[in-house]
């Protein structure tokens, strides 16, 4: 394994999930309605990733690590690459710039909190719940 390969992850990592979150696959454009529903209940987050971004893959393994959602919180997945129509929905639908990687919360069916790249922190976002 490269060091490139061991501190950023290789794209058969991706493969291997040892996540505490139960990610909710975000494939299709209605998905966003169901999340604006059930973000009035409780609060939810996409996570939105680029699989060919060595930094979005470091950030996803990074808040895998230190998150898990016992939270009391959906968590929603987005490959923005196969689904950047979904990407660019996100950023209308709730009015925050499109970033990669990037977390947004919702609550209330609105944009509770949004951060992208090393700005990506657990901790905060469990403060935000």
């Amino acid at each position: 394994m490269s060091l490139f390969s061991s501190i950023f992850g290789s794209s058969e990592d991706l493969n291997v999930s040892t996540s505490k979150i139960n990610w909710i696959p975000l494939t299709f454009m209605g998905q966003l309605d169901e999340i604006i529903a059930f973000s009035k209940d409780k609060p939810v987050f996409i996570f939105k990733h680029s699989t060919r971004c060595s930094i979005s893959r470091f950030a996803l393994k990074q808040f895998e690590n230190e998150f898990d959602t016992t939270n009391n919180v959906d968590a929603y997945f987005l490959d923005l690459l196969e689904y950047r129509d979904i990407s660019n929905a996100i950023a209308s639908r709730f009015n925050v710039y499109h970033q990669s990687p990037q977390l947004v919360l919702i609550k209330e069916g609105k944009a509770a909190y949004d951060v992208s790249h090393d700005a990506i922190n657990a901790e905060e976002l469990k403060g935000k719940l």
